[in-house]
């Protein structure tokens, strides 16, 4: 409770996708009160971006009569954490790239504000209330569109000296594809979901959505089968390049692609099988439990961590 206003005190965690926003309200310790899920206005610029996710926050705490300690933003694409401000972003969005996204929070709502990239907000959701809790080191991997990565070091989110830590979606070696960055044999090219559906079209001469592969592969499907071993190959062998190159022996993995974990999972155990790592330590594998909250509660978690020791009663 907030010792001035007798009111609960709570975080926000915002999810910005180029399609929907979501925003949970959540207590000190990351259980979720509420929630609202928006369309983004993603094509209108930054001001009305925020605007947008302020008034759904500005909702949940009137409907909650709480007092609000911070908000914490997880966005797509490049983002520099400690200017709070969008760097880059893809063809989804306008007027979002160099929009200071913390700055317009903080004026709003008068409360600490964090800005994260997507990814990394979703690998610190899983360590603070997810699949690996409470773990210190962690590669997290989403396969969505393309395949996104993450690192938590020593119990710290580790983005590297440009900010490209963990990108192990775009590290070469896994056939010869033509990556959306414009590179050739990215792990995202086998193990995404545009990607997916491009091996697939190309065994069987049919086009299909990677969740319609994924159905072709439990209905029997050699090709839609083999795509998505091919996918679990090279999954596995991002876990055990981790594992090699920092002894980094847990990984969790998010997104929809994800969702296909029964077809996933076995080949990516096979592949670790037979290549385990030098160092003789069991990969820890595990698939996110938080599911569409993982974005916006890694964020609140962020700014939490930025609150607590500050004068915030909890």
């Amino acid at each position: 409770m907030s010792a001035l206003t007798g009111q609960r005190t709570v975080v926000a965690g915002v999810d910005v996708g180029g399609t929907n926003t979501k925003v949970v309200l959540t207590t000190p310790e990351l259980e979720v009160i509420d929630r609202i899920d928006l369309p983004t206005p993603a094509h209108a610029g930054g001001a009305a971006i925020v605007t947008a996710a302020v008034a759904a926050v500005t909702d949940l705490l009137d409907r909650h009569r709480a007092s609000l300690a911070g908000v914490g933003v997880g966005a797509a694409g490049v983002v520099d954490a400690t200017t709070g401000t969008v760097l880059v972003t893809g063809n989804s969005f306008t007027g979002w790239a160099g929009y200071g996204v913390t700055d317009a929070i903080r004026a709003a709502l008068g409360v600490p504000a964090t800005l994260d990239n997507d990814v990394n907000a979703f690998l610190l959701g899983e360590v603070a209330a997810g699949a690996v809790a409470g773990e210190c080191d962690v590669l997290g991997m989403t396969l969505g569109t393309g395949v996104g990565g993450a690192l938590v070091l020593g119990g710290h989110l580790f983005a590297g000296p440009r900010g490209a830590a963990g990108e192990i979606g775009h590290v070469p070696g896994f056939g010869d594809a033509l990556c959306t960055c414009g590179q050739v044999g990215h792990l995202e090219t086998i193990a995404g979901a545009r990607g997916i559906a491009d091996r697939y079209a190309e065994r069987s001469g049919r086009r299909a959505t990677a969740h319609e592969v994924a159905d072709a592969a439990r209905a029997g499907d050699p090709d839609a089968a083999d795509v998505f071993g091919t996918a679990g190959w090279g999954l596995a062998r991002a876990a055990l390049l981790t594992a090699g190159i920092l002894d980094v022996t847990t990984v969790v993995i998010g997104g929809g692609i994800a969702r296909s974990w029964d077809l996933l999972e076995p080949a990516i155990t096979a592949a670790i099988a037979a290549e385990p790592p030098v160092s003789g330590a069991p990969i820890r594998l595990a698939q996110s439990t938080l599911g569409s909250d993982a974005v916006a509660l890694g964020a609140a978690a962020r700014v939490r961590d930025l609150v607590v020791g500050a004068d915030v009663a909890v």
